[in-house]
């Protein structure tokens, strides 16, 4: 019986021996290389790594997936004259779809009507209660609020971010989320060419 037993312990220590031997010869492979460099940082995260992985953040940082989520921010065109057009119409289904309810939207108005114009005011997300569920970028239906991979966002006060704050141009998008940006804008054309073909 205590064969037995002794048996398991070894086998159990040849284990860990053998990923503590393995970690190391994974660092003399890609010595030099590791840090800042999204190929080694890609290799050892992958299943063809071996032994131990540890992130030496911040020098080293996983790749984030495309389908990442943090908070939320407004996306703006910018036009051939470097002018910024901002998605957003403060129609205020994100704010009525928000769970934690942090997102606060004040309507500008026509002065000479008093009837409200598609453009905000004010726009606030509180991001010390958003729960980054991405509702409110499903349920926009101008493509004007996307979820950010930015999740460094640490500061000794209230993360209150406004309009200004949030505000980020359509490339930036493209760039961080480039197969959905693709789509959304295959989407968008055949939708404004469907229009045309009406008038016409």
């Amino acid at each position: 019986m205590s064969d037995m037993y002794g048996k398991g312990i070894l086998k159990g220590l040849s284990v860990s021996l053998k990923r503590f031997a393995e970690t190391y010869l994974d660092d003399l492979v890609w010595l030099g290389r590791r840090y800042n460099n999204d190929k080694g940082i890609a290799h050892r995260s992958s299943k063809e790594g071996r032994g131990i992985f540890t992130v030496q953040y911040p020098e080293e940082k996983i790749p984030v997936p495309e389908e990442f989520r943090f908070v939320p921010f407004l996306v703006y065109d910018e036009g051939a004259n470097g002018e910024k057009t901002l998605r957003c119409t403060s129609c205020g289904i994100c704010a009525k779809v928000c769970p934690p309810q942090c997102i606060w939207i004040v309507r500008s108005t026509d002065p000479a009507t008093g009837r409200p114009i598609p453009d905000p005011a004010q726009f606030y997300i509180d991001a010390d209660i958003c729960m980054n569920c991405g509702l409110c970028a499903e349920f926009c239906p101008f493509d004007a609020i996307k979820m950010d991979h930015d999740y460094e966002l640490a500061s000794f006060k209230r993360s209150v971010y406004d309009e200004a704050g949030l505000s980020k141009s359509a490339g930036y998008y493209s760039a961080i989320r480039p197969v959905n940006a693709k789509r959304e804008d295959a989407a968008r054309a055949a939708k404004a060419a469907s229009r045309t073909v009406r008038v016409e």
